[in-house]
C-alpha cells in the first residue's frame, strides 16, 4: 500500500495528502501524442535508464500496455499515476519502492514527475520531486526556453511545469453550507478546486483537491508558497466550522457520526458513492474524538481498497457493479 496512505503525516486529520507535479519534455522529439510507439518506446528506455542513475531511489517499471486493465486502474485509485495515462497505449510509469513517487512517461509530456507525501508538507513533496527532476536532468536534455522555462505540451502548463496539490477533508464546511464561497475564494486568487482524481472528477466523500492553476510568471517556491497559505486558510475555517457544529447541533452531528458508524459496520450491499459518504462521517467522528480507536490509516486503506479496480483485484475477477457492492461492504465490515 501506497506510503502517503499508510504513513502519518502533519494535520493529517484534514489534509490527507500534498502532491507535487513536475511536466517535462526531452528535446529534439516529438510530444507524445505524435510519437509512434518506436519512439515512445525509445522515451520510455531514455526515462528508465535516467533514473536508474539515482542512488536515493529504487523504481518498478509498469509499461501500460503490457499489465491488466485493471492493474491500471488500481495504480489511478492509489493515485500513482493519472486517468489519461491510464487511458493510453504508449505510456509507462516507474514507481518508487514507497510509492511516494512515480514518474509517469509519456503521459500527455514525455515525463510527469510525481511526489505525494501523507498530510499537509508541500515543502518536503516538492523538494523530493526536485530531486527527482535534477537526477534525470544529468542525463536526460529538457526543452526549455530562457523566457518561458519549461515548454509542455498544453500550453497552461508552460514556465515551471508545475502543479501543486493539496487533498483536504472539509465536511463541516460542507455541511454549514460554506464550502460554495471557499470554491469562489479560491478561484479568485489564481487557484482551483478539483475532484479526488483531479481534473474532470466528481467530489466525493468531502474530498476536495486545491491546486495551483497558473506556472509561467512564479517561482515553484512561490507556487508552494501560495497552495500552503490557501490551504491552511482552508483548514482553519474548516476547524472553526467543526467547533461551531459541536457547540450548536452536537446531538445531530454525532447521530449523524454514529449512523454512518452503524451502516458501514452491519451493511451487506454499499455503493461506492455511499461508501465515501459514510466513510467522510466516520472520518470527521475520529477527528472530533467521538468515535475512538481509529486511525486515518485505516481510513485511508478502506477508501482505495474500496473502489471499483481495487475490488476486482481483491476478487481476482471482474465483478459486475452489484458484485463489487457486495464485496465492498464485506471488506469494510472485515476492515473495522
Amino acid at each position: 500500500m501506497s506510503g502517503w496512505i499508510t504513513q502519518q503525516g502533519p494535520q493529517n486529520e484534514i489534509v490527507l495528502s500534498s502532491r507535487v507535479r513536475l511536466a517535462r519534455n526531452i528535446a529534439n522529439t516529438p510530444f507524445p501524442a505524435y510519437l509512434n510507439i518506436d519512439e515512445a518506446n525509445k522515451v520510455i528506455d531514455q526515462v528508465e535508464m535516467a533514473a536508474k542513475k539515482n542512488d536515493k531511489e529504487s523504481y518498478k517499471l509498469y509499461t501500460i500496455d503490457k499489465i491488466p486493465y485493471v492493474d491500471r486502474q488500481v495504480l489511478l485509485e492509489k493515485h500513482l499515476i493519472s486517468p489519461d495515462l491510464a487511458k493510453g497505449s504508449k505510456g509507462a510509469a516507474l514507481i518508487s519502492e514507497n510509492e511516494l513517487i512515480s514518474i509517469m512517461i509519456n503521459e500527455e509530456d514525455h515525463i510527469r514527475i510525481q511526489a505525494i507525501l501523507p498530510g499537509f508538507q508541500m515543502k518536503n513533496a516538492w523538494a523530493m520531486a526536485n530531486d527527482v527532476d535534477d537526477a534525470l536532468e544529468q542525463s536526460l536534455d529538457y526543452t526549455y526556453d530562457e523566457k518561458l522555462g519549461y515548454l509542455t505540451c498544453c500550453p497552461t502548463n508552460v514556465g515551471t511545469g508545475m502543479r501543486a496539490s493539496a487533498m483536504v477533508h472539509l465536511p463541516a464546511l460542507n455541511m454549514s453550507g460554506n464550502i460554495s464561497k471557499i470554491l469562489q475564494t479560491v478561484t479568485q486568487i489564481g487557484l482551483t478546486i478539483r475532484g479526488m482524481y483531479g481534473e474532470g472528477t466528481e467530489f466525493q466523500g468531502n474530498l476536495f483537491q486545491i491546486s495551483n492553476q497558473i506556472t509561467l510568471g512564479l517561482s515553484e517556491e512561490e507556487i508552494v508558497e501560495n497552495i500552503n497559505a490557501a490551504t491552511s486558510q482552508i483548514v482553519e475555517k474548516e476547524k472553526e466550522a467543526r467547533n461551531i457544529l459541536l457547540n450548536n447541533n452536537r446531538i445531530q452531528l454525532e447521530d449523524k457520526i454514529w449512523r454512518a458508524w452503524g451502516i458501514l459496520k452491519n451493511a451487506r450491499v454499499i455503493t461506492s458513492q455511499e461508501a465515501m459518504k459514510l466513510l467522510s462521517d466516520v472520518r470527521l467522528g475520529m477527528d472530533l474524538n467521538i468515535i475512538e480507536n481509529l486511525t486515518v490509516s485505516l481510513l485511508n486503506e478502506i477508501m482505495i481498497e474500496t473502489q471499483p479496480a481495487s475490488i476486482q483485484k481483491y476478487a481476482g475477477e471482474e465483478l459486475s457493479p452489484d458484485a463489487r457492492d457486495i464485496i465492498r461492504a464485506e471488506i469494510i465490515r472485515k476492515k473495522l
